[in-house]
């Protein structure tokens, strides 16, 4: 397994497990909402932040997946957009990037 792979399959990890985390805040696995109409409001704002979160979290997941596919495939270093090589140094700082910095500006 590749150093990138490697990378990649821990980002995903963590992803899933910070996922569970949010799923776990939203389904209020820790109690119901507290009677107080205070805590409520910072509850129901706690919520809309972990909502914008795990949507990046999942969104983030699907690019670690489509890279992972992509190396597994034998065609993860190569642009999908133009078939150029990615940048060495854009995939160590972006292991799931999957375009070259040129088409994906």
């Amino acid at each position: 397994m590749s150093d990138r792979q490697s990378r990649l399959t821990e980002l995903r990890n963590e992803l899933t497990a910070r996922l569970e985390r949010y799923e776990s805040h939203q389904q209020r696995t820790d109690g119901p909402l507290s009677k107080q109409f205070d805590e409520q409001s910072l509850t129901i704002q706690t919520d809309e932040v972990v909502d914008s979160l795990e949507q990046n979290s999942r969104a983030e997941l699907a690019a670690v997946n489509h890279a992972l596919m992509r190396i597994k495939n034998g065609d993860g270093d190569a642009c999908e957009t133009c078939g150029e090589p990615i940048d060495p140094k854009r995939l160590a700082t972006i292991p799931f990037a999957t375009q070259c910095v040129k088409c994906a500006e």
